[in-house]
């Protein structure tokens, strides 16, 4: 049986990706569904737009969440998974970007770039999806050995400005209730503020020279053990 501190083997951690794989497919499949059997109520394109969007978010919070898991649990392997929670957050982003596009503008052009302009949560989710896009396209290894693991992760920390967008956008498209939009926006200074707390603590370990080299050894050397 797989502890949870245990590394998974191959197989193992492969299964635990296909499983995440089904799993991350299942909000899709249920709109489907919805779409099918016409049970997403009387605006059933609203509903698609308004459930892709909030998975878009919560994909990009479940995503913030890897390294803390990782950090308090001990599970490393955990970061073998971020990838591939991404790269969702990205499909369901885009499949948000689909909807409004598609099946509320109907790919009229002129009419989308007037949205953009004259309403800021249309401006600002499309803001967010653009600085995805380069995070989706540089989520292989061949990108991380081309780019170097230093700039691959200063490119890769601005989840962190997108998860924020990602909030303004939710909270300027509710009208009444916002609750959803309070408990995300929530959620995101959270996972944002233990990450500042690291770096501050990384910081004071450094100003205490806690990465300071031992000074060198001085005085006699004695043997414990004679020859």
């Amino acid at each position: 049986m797989l502890s949870l501190r245990t590394t998974p083997s191959t197989a193992q951690l492969t299964g635990i990706k296909l499983l995440l794989f089904a799993l991350c497919l299942i909000p899709a499949l249920l709109l489907g569904q919805g779409l099918l059997n016409d049970t997403l109520g009387a605006n059933p394109i609203e509903a698609i737009t308004r459930s892709s969007g909030e998975w878009t978010l919560r994909f990009l919070l479940i995503t913030l969440l890897v390294s803390p898991l990782r950090k308090y649990t001990g599970m490393h392997w955990l970061l073998r998974l971020r990838r591939m929670l991404g790269l969702y957050a990205f499909a369901y982003g885009v499949a948000h970007l689909l909807c409004y596009v598609w099946l509320d503008q109907f790919f009229d052009w002129a009419e989308i770039a007037r949205d953009i302009w004259k309403r800021p949560f249309i401006t600002v989710g499309v803001v967010a999806l653009a600085l995805m896009l380069p995070l989706a396209l540089t989520s292989t290894n061949a990108a991380i050995r081309r780019l170097g693991g230093r700039r691959w992760q200063a490119l890769h920390r601005s989840i962190y400005t997108i998860a924020l967008l990602g909030c303004v956008h939710y909270w300027w498209l509710v009208k009444k209730d916002v609750s959803g939009p309070l408990l995300y926006t929530a959620l995101t200074l959270i996972l944002l503020g233990l990450r500042a707390w690291w770096r501050e603590q990384e910081r004071r370990r450094q100003v205490q020279g806690a990465y300071l080299k031992p000074p060198p050894l001085s005085g006699k050397v004695i043997r414990i053990f004679s020859r």
